[in-house]
């Protein structure tokens, strides 16, 4: 067996997101492929390793690389020195563009590198910044490819940041449909479903993006028996619980935090609702669908072509608490509504989003930067 290929991660963070989630999966299927070493740019934010497979070599680099701070020609060069050990180095977002820059910089003997983007945090949700715009272009050149999961950001990719169309690949996230049909009724815990209440879940980091005071709002706003739950852990929890005191609901609000194994409790919820200000392919979005439930969201990223046409009505045309509420208003009153627009999304995730896709697809790509075609195939 040939040796596996050593991969370095380099993240802008590493607790568990979409992204952190689907560079788990990648690296839990890769086996014993592949080893691994992961660098956090925000030390300390390292939740995703829970989510590493037993028996996945890796290790959680111990040496901070200067990711970000102003452009520096000696901090370039401490990353670029850094990447020659590797035989594959992956860089995701924002927070890690400048280890591509630092190949760009330092190019000489470094491995291939595959630069991912998943989106924008809450500073360009409403705007992409010029100055990065430029940065990325520039930088971007000395990647083997970057990849996108959605339509959004492939036009951002060819049109605003000017790259080639060899280079870009959109690979949609992916998951294992399968797993998600029967869901495990212990699975949240602390959470016992009342006679005639209406679960409405969400699943996400607790971050300023992801908006979730607004879906506060939009819940708190409905009438009946309804409970919001939300999975998830980051920095936004105080004023989440804020938001639930100021609309009186928050008993009726409950953060259990971050679980794993989201097959095992999304379909206990009856809809699942996102209320961000920008995304691209949520993966909450492809769960709920494997999971065979309707879908409430703004028309963000990719969603409005995600879900199956009986749930583009569900998506709601702006992102406010009044069209969100509305949105989940019209499937909490009708059981045998929800039921149809679950079951098309179900029909739809098992037929476009299934996780062996995408695994293949990585494997690929991922193996052909590293100049050994064969190593994760």
């Amino acid at each position: 067996m040939s040796q596996p290929l050593h991969i370095l991660h380099l993240h802008s963070s590493f607790d568990l997101g979409g992204k952190e989630a689907r560079a788990v999966r990648l690296m839990n299927a890769f086996g014993d492929r592949a080893r691994h070493t992961i660098i956090s740019g925000v030390p300390g934010a390292l939740g995703a390793r829970d989510a590493i497979a037993k028996g996945i070599r890796y290790e959680i680099a111990q040496q901070q690389l200067p990711l970000t701070g102003r452009p520096s020609v000696d901090r370039y060069q401490a990353i670029a020195r850094y990447m020659l050990r590797f035989d594959l180095v992956l860089t995701y977002n924002w927070g890690a563009i400048d280890g591509v820059m630092a190949r760009r910089v330092f190019g000489k003997g470094q491995p291939g590198l595959v630069h991912h983007e998943d989106g924008f945090n809450a500073d360009e949700a409403t705007g992409l910044k010029r100055e990065r715009n430029l940065y990325r272009r520039f930088a971007l050149g000395a990647a083997h490819a970057l990849v996108v999961p959605s339509l959004v950001l492939e036009d951002i990719a060819l049109g605003t940041w000017k790259q080639p169309r060899a280079r870009v690949h959109r690979i949609s996230n992916g998951i294992e449909v399968a797993r998600y049909a029967k869901p495990d009724p212990r699975a949240l815990p602390g959470i016992k479903r009342r006679e005639g209440e209406l679960l409405v879940g969400a699943i996400a980091g607790l971050r300023e993006v992801k908006d979730l005071p607004l879906l506060v709002r939009a819940v708190g706003g409905m009438p009946g028996r309804v409970r919001l739950v939300i999975v998830g852990e980051g920095p936004e929890r105080a004023r989440i619980e804020a938001a639930a005191r100021a609309m009186g609901m928050a008993d009726r609000v409950h953060l259990p935090g971050f679980l794993p194994e989201p097959h095992r409790y999304v379909g206990l919820f009856d809809i699942v609702a996102l209320s961000s200000s920008s995304e691209q392919f949520p993966i909450s979005i492809v769960e709920a669908m494997a999971a065979g439930k309707p879908v409430v969201a703004p028309p963000v990223g990719d969603v409005p072509v995600m879900v199956a046409p009986e749930n583009l009505p569900f998506i709601a045309r702006h992102r406010d608490e009044v069209h969100l509420r509305d949105a989940l208003q019209l499937l909490a009153l009708d059981p045998e509504l929800r039921a149809r627009v679950g079951a098309a999304n179900q029909a739809r995730a098992a037929a476009e989003f299934d996780e062996q896709r995408m695994i293949a697809a990585y494997a690929q790509l991922y193996a052909t930067a590293a100049r050994r075609p064969a190593a994760l195939g």
